[in-house]
């Protein structure tokens, strides 16, 4: 897999590694950590979750002007480890949160969340953007694509570990104190705390069965002796996803180590040539400003099906993670660990796919870039077109309705595990379709001066589709979850038309620029 390849690519793709696996340890548990911590509406923590998500790319166009602007990649991606580093040691603190600490508590939550969208921001572009500038040396110009496949199954093999993580220690931690996990009861412990009055009768009745399962007391003990052991379950529940973001500040200073160690095999950016050493003429100058132009407009529409595709994508943060508690037995697998499912098919599909593309080019049939970007959003559109069969076969009502019904109607109603394999199988192929294929694309056709900037952009167009997660959660709790699924559905077709309708110009725009 790795012949032929620059031998920069390993450590970077080690240095990714890493970190990808302390943020994907924080990342599988955020939505669920901030219900379940804080008592916050589920609307409310996928919208802390979108404004999170985004930031992470929005500050990538920070972190990409900082290192054109300085020439200094290498220093940028150390200075966002260490940063990314200082907010998991914030997150890691385990404090109770009670209705008198519960404002500055949060807030203390949101700058850790903030520190490590502004360290990740520093970080990913321009690590990506040194991975691009390994394959402009023409001798491995050919294996680009590849290239970025391969870095793309190092991230994942850190994302494959990552969110077993929280999940066991999380488990360990309830174990020692005497009690049973449960995913369904944090949220009803925050409801019986705070407002009693409002749980109907069947509620109540899920509480109780469910308290006696965790360890607790039955219906017949003091509302004093309930409240208190509700409070100790939130403490010593939350308490154990605390601990797991002490493994993400081990694995950031690891990706930090092995960065610092191996930086010198690295390449730097090219010298800026000085203006007055070359002169061109305004007939040149104005070739060069209209090839910049359509590169940029280039990017700038493959920008726009970005935003779509991870719009859909990481409803695994949000909507589907919420499917996975809701509508899975979680008694037997743990919410979070089906987010484990994406990067353990990244790893064993993608040098199949890599195998098919080779054959393809050997037979002279090569697919380009923007058409398997395109073929990507077809595939996504499929993935969701499962997801709302499925549901509406099961008669699946909205969230909301599903978690009020009775614990013998919801057990009957519970998808199997086959559901989220299909759907996971699906949308990575559709991933690797498209994101490590997007970002080989943006190192073709941005401008050399401007590697950061443009990887930024990519990551920027990210964050735009990531601000919107929150309207997947707000579906799923107020109409028939497949309502939810159709709308992803019909984003990923309408896309996967428009880049088709865009592929020849693209085409040409990527050759010119090679």
């Amino acid at each position: 897999m790795f012949k032929n390849h620059t031998k920069g690519l390993v450590p970077a793709a080690l240095s990714n590694m890493g970190e990808r696996f302390g943020y994907y340890i924080m990342n599988a548990v955020l939505v669920l950590f901030l219900c379940s911590k804080f008592g916050l509406p589920e609307e409310t923590s996928t919208l802390i979750y979108s404004f999170f998500y985004a930031g992470i790319y929005v500050l990538s166009l920070v972190g990409g002007v900082i290192a054109d602007k300085t020439q200094n990649y290498k220093r940028t991606i150390i200075q966002g480890l260490i940063i990314m580093t200082l907010g998991y040691v914030v997150l890691a603190v385990p404090i109770l949160a009670t209705p008198e600490n519960t404002t500055w508590l949060l807030t203390l939550t949101c700058f850790a969340l903030f520190l490590i969208a502004f360290g990740n921001g520093l970080f990913k572009g321009n690590l990506q953007a040194i991975v691009g500038q390994l394959y402009d040396n023409p001798k491995y110009a050919a294996q680009r694509d590849s290239g970025f496949q391969i870095f793309y199954v190092f991230i994942n093999i850190g994302g494959l570990i990552a969110p077993f993580v929280a999940p066991m220690l999380r488990s360990w931690w309830l174990e020692a104190n005497s009690m049973v996990y449960n995913g369904d009861f944090p949220a009803m412990c925050h409801q019986f705390l705070s407002v009693t009055d409002s749980m109907s009768q069947e509620t109540m009745n899920n509480f109780y069965a469910l308290m006696t399962q965790v360890g607790g007391p039955g219906a017949e003990a003091t509302r004093e002796a309930i409240s208190s052991f509700c409070t100790e379950y939130l403490n010593v529940f939350n308490t154990g996803v605390h601990y797991s973001f002490i493994a993400s500040v081990g694995a950031m200073l690891i990706s930090l180590l092995i960065f610092v160690a191996t930086k010198k095999g690295l390449p730097n950016p090219p010298a800026k040539t000085k203006a007055e050493t070359v002169s061109y003429t305004a007939a040149e100058k104005a070739a060069m400003a209209k090839e910049i132009k359509q590169r940029m407009y280039a990017l700038f529409a493959v920008l726009g099906i970005a935003i779509f595709f991870w719009f859909s994508f990481h409803q695994n943060g949000t909507s589907m993670s919420l499917f996975a508690r809701d509508f899975m037995d979680t008694s037997a697998i743990p919410p979070e660990i089906w987010q484990a499912m994406n990067p353990f098919f990244v790893i064993v599909l993608t040098p199949v796919i890599m195998a098919i593309f080779a054959r393809l080019s050997r037979r002279g049939k090569e697919i380009s870039t923007p058409r398997k970007i395109a073929i990507g959003m077809g595939l996504a559109a499929i993935a969701y077109l499962f997801m709302t069969v499925f549901s509406l076969v099961m008669d699946y009502p909205s969230g909301t309705d599903f978690k009020n019904l009775a614990l013998a109607a919801k057990e009957s109603m519970m998808a199997g595990p086959w559901v989220l394999i299909l759907y996971y199988f699906f949308m990575t192929v559709a991933e690797l379709f498209i994101s490590p294929l997007g970002l080989s694309f943006v190192s073709k056709v941005a401008p050399k001066s401007m590697q950061g900037l443009c990887q930024g952009l990519w990551l920027g167009a990210t964050a735009v589709g990531n601000l919107l997660l929150w309207i997947g959660p707000l579906i799923y709790n107020n109409a028939p979850i497949w309502v939810a699924w159709a709308v992803f559905m019909a984003v990923c077709v309408i896309s996967m038309g428009v880049m088709f309708g865009m592929v020849k110009w693209l085409e040409r725009v990527t050759n010119e620029a090679q």
